[in-house]
């Protein structure tokens, strides 16, 4: 297969998927964002060759054989559909869309595209995520008891912090959940298996105005989800962006046999590894070796592409040189979008609700 082309669409943690593609040997021919001026110096800083304010444009005149979609999710639907219509692969960065509905249409239309279609959840690929998810298909929990996530950061902890389109539900679809919590719900479906029902509550931290106008922020800032997996087991998830002085993740598994406890933390070298404990027959936690790849660059978000989103291009690479399944998939985001908006009925009607199949 020669090297595929790829068109980006927007720039903002789109940035890190150009490292991503062009260290596996893909030609980034196009990126797209609104100001101009910011994505050319983009541009010329790795060496890509056009660059489009409109994404019509893009499509149109780079004819990119992959698209990337990291705009605000309200765009993700149209663009996802006009990319699958003209022939392209899609990775869309999560969440996928507005609503399960919206994601619904997405995933039927890559199928009748016969095109490859990924989401963005570049978390399964650190090397301790990786070794979890090995140890608890081999049987090291045994049958999961609970399941604690954690998904902290600090960018909106100071009430002085500018307000973005990311606290826009119109824009955003969801605050923290879909910004952050969505990652720890795709991990513990992919890891545990799908929750049944839940129940959330959810906040926003400071009264701010939506940029562009008057419009209260109205996404939340931090949410609290406890739900039941289909196995019976109990999960507990909590995400907040304005956590003061954090910037990490965790996930803990719990079962009849043993338990796992994995971590990130930005703070230290080589972060992008992860650490993993393990415990089992009423022991303490002893520390489980990984072994990271080593990535060059100085540039975190050359390293967090290198790290955690190049391992995602090659598989799909590989799908669509092979025609095999790809994960994850659009589908995938399909799952974790259901939970999304699960989240929002229950923080609307403060009441346990059923996850839909």
């Amino acid at each position: 297969m020669s090297a595929p082309t790829v068109a980006i669409v927007g720039l903002g943690f789109g940035r890190a998927h150009i490292p991503a593609f062009q260290s596996l040997g893909c030609r980034v021919v196009a990126l797209c964002q609104r100001d101009q001026a910011a994505a050319k110096k983009v541009a010329d800083a790795y060496g890509v060759p056009q660059v489009f304010a409109r994404w019509q444009d893009a499509l149109a005149s780079a004819r990119p054989e992959i698209v990337v979609i990291a705009t605000p999710p309200h765009l993700h639907r149209d663009i996802a559909l006009a990319a699958l219509g003209a022939g392209a692969h899609v990775l869309c960065e999560k969440p996928v869309a507005m609503t399960r509905e919206e994601a619904r249409v997405m995933v039927e239309a890559a199928t009748r595209a016969g095109r490859v279609a990924m989401t963005g959840f570049n978390w399964r690929f650190p090397a301790a995520m990786q070794r979890l998810h090995a140890m608890v298909q081999e049987g090291y929990v045994g049958r999961v008891l609970h399941v604690t996530g954690r998904w902290f950061g600090a960018r909106w902890a100071a009430e002085a912090s500018a307000a973005t389109w990311r606290m826009d539900r119109a824009q955003a679809g969801h605050g923290a959940m879909g910004d952050m919590g969505v990652h720890l719900v795709d991990l513990v479906r992919w890891t545990c298996g799908d929750m049944k029902r839940l129940v959330a509550h959810a906040g926003i931290a400071y009264p701010r105005t939506v940029p562009g106008g008057s419009k209260p922020a109205d996404a939340e800032d931090y949410a609290t989800v406890l739900g039941e997996l289909t196995s019976g087991g109990e999960v507990t998830l909590t995400v907040s962006r304005a956590a003061h002085g954090r910037n990490d993740h965790a996930l803990e598994i719990y079962g009849t046999r043993g338990a796992l406890a994995y971590r990130l933390t930005r703070e230290q070298p080589r972060w992008y590894a992860g650490e993993l404990q393990a415990a089992s027959s009423g022991g303490a936690f002893q520390p489980v070796a990984v072994d990271p790849p080593s990535v060059d660059g100085g540039d975190q978000m050359d390293v967090l592409g290198k790290a955690t989103i190049a391992p995602l291009v090659a598989r799909m690479l590989e799908a669509i040189r092979d025609g095999r399944p790809a994960s994850p998939s659009l589908a995938d985001g399909l799952a974790a979008q259901v939970v999304l908006d699960a989240v929002l009925d229950s923080v609307a009607r403060r009441a346990w609700v059923d996850v839909p199949d």
